[in-house]
Formats: C-alpha cells, sequence, structure tokens
C-alpha cells in the first residue's frame, strides 16, 4: 500500500483558528520577554547607579529607537500578562466553550490594541 504524504508541511497554507493564534502568540511574547530580560536588567542597573547615568538613560530612552524598544516591551508584556490571565480564567473552568473562546481571544487582542496604543501615546 503506497500512501502519499506530504514532504513537508507549509504552515502559512493552514488557517489556523484564533484560538490557536492567540496561544502562539502567548508563547512568542513569553520568549520575547525572557529574551529582553539582559537589558532590562541592565537598563535598570544603569539608572540605579547615579543621577547623572538616569539622566543620560532618559535621554537615550527618549529618542524614536528607546521608544520603540519600550513599546516592544510593554505590547510583548501587556499580551503574556492578559492571555496568561485568559488562560487561568480557562483552566478554572470558566469560558470553555469553542464560541466563548473565540470571543475571548478577540477581546484580548482588542484590548491588547487600545492599551498599546493608550500607552504608545503616553509615551510619544
Amino acid at each position: 500500500m503506497r500512501k502519499e504524504r506530504p514532504v513537508h508541511l507549509d504552515l502559512f497554507k493552514f488557517r489556523f483558528p484564533i484560538m490557536a493564534i492567540v496561544s502562539i502568540l502567548h508563547r512568542i511574547s513569553g520568549v520575547i520577554i525572557f529574551l529582553l530580560l539582559p537589558a532590562l536588567f541592565y537598563l535598570l542597573h544603569q539608572s540605579l547607579v547615579s543621577q547623572q547615568q538616569f539622566d543620560h538613560l532618559a535621554q537615550c530612552l527618549a529618542q524614536p529607537v528607546g521608544k520603540v524598544f519600550m513599546l516592544i516591551v510593554i505590547l510583548a508584556t501587556l499580551f503574556h500578562l492578559l492571555a496568561g490571565i485568559r488562560h487561568i480564567v480557562m483552566d478554572m473552568g470558566f469560558a470553555e466553550s469553542k464560541a466563548a473562546g473565540r470571543a475571548s481571544a478577540w477581546g484580548l487582542i482588542l484590548l491588547v490594541i487600545i492599551l498599546t496604543v493608550f500607552m504608545g501615546m503616553r509615551l510619544w
């Protein structure tokens, strides 16, 4: 019996449900936060060395590149936090149906976009 199997899977041809996309983005945001932690700890250390270092760091983060960096940190943190809360609520037995999962996933994306835009306006 000869079975025709795909040699490789093209993940871009699949149409994932929004719940799967939110779950994957939750993991990606966790990786981004993990990878940015050394830089964030370094910035925290530099801000605590002296008043001059703090002022210099504030000037660096006021530049467009610094603002984009902080916006990425804010976006990843907000998404990871809110998606984690969504997962915990679903693990407790609430909103486990397909419709509720879809609605909470879209609500999460909308809330993260609104909060990120609000925080971005505060940065700029």
